[in-house]
């Protein structure tokens, strides 16, 4: 089943719009909280995006280029702002397809269909990992962190990667030696220490410092 998220401001549409999806087997929400989108998207991971220009706080141009930032869920730009400079807009902020306010239920269902068929069928969806506003993104192994964005070596992306999959845990020097090389038995420990080392340079890049704590004599962790 195919998730939808509806970023409408009209209540009454967006409901309107879910469950008439529903009848077709889609897994339908709607925000309500405009002033933290990017963080429901993540949580909710959903498989395509309705998403109206006019909303509160930021416009639904704003939204797709954060959107995008973390994801490559197809976009449907909803609205009745529909001249020519709003929809090439839409395109160039990241949206994938405008539909024109008032419209066909029956219409709308068909542009979901075709456009979820053209993306499953050769990519699947992007994940991500979140926390405390770091996203790793494991499809294009990059790290944003307020409105800054890197691009991870292999051996930094398995070590954050392993990190940020057990927040709050200890990993040990042995368990991350394993990701990284497979077999720890004839690495020099100090490798690890350089490799933690350059991860956390390149951390401070975007402005975290100390996310990642060192456990003495035991390994490291993301808390």
């Amino acid at each position: 089943m195919y998730k939808i998220m509806i970023i409408e401001d009209d209540i009454t549409i967006a409901k309107t719009m879910r469950d008439y999806l529903n009848r077709w087997d889609y897994d339908v929400t709607y925000v309500k909280d405009f002033k933290n989108i990017t963080e429901q998207v993540i949580h909710y991971d959903p498989q395509l995006i309705l998403l109206d220009i006019m909303l509160p706080y930021y416009n639904g141009f704003y939204w797709c280029v954060e959107i995008r930032k973390i994801s490559k869920v197809p976009i449907i730009f909803i609205s009745s702002a529909s001249n020519n400079m709003n929809i090439v807009m839409a395109m160039n902020m990241g949206g994938d397809d405008f539909i024109t306010k008032p419209f066909d239920l029956d219409v709308l269902t068909a542009k979901i269909g075709a456009l979820i068929r053209r993306t499953y069928a050769f990519q699947g969806q992007v994940n991500v990992i979140e926390h405390n506003g770091v996203l790793l993104n494991l499809s294009d192994t990059t790290l944003t962190f307020q409105d800054n964005k890197i691009e991870m070596t292999k051996n930094d992306y398995k070590i954050l990667q392993l990190l940020m999959e057990n927040v709050g845990k200890v990993v040990t020097r042995e368990e991350i030696m394993q990701r990284l090389w497979e077999n720890d038995d004839f690495v020099d420990d100090n490798t690890l220490t350089v490799n933690i080392n350059r991860l956390r340079k390149r951390l401070l890049e975007v402005g975290l410092d100390n996310f990642i704590k060192t456990k003495k004599g035991i390994g490291y962790m993301v808390d």
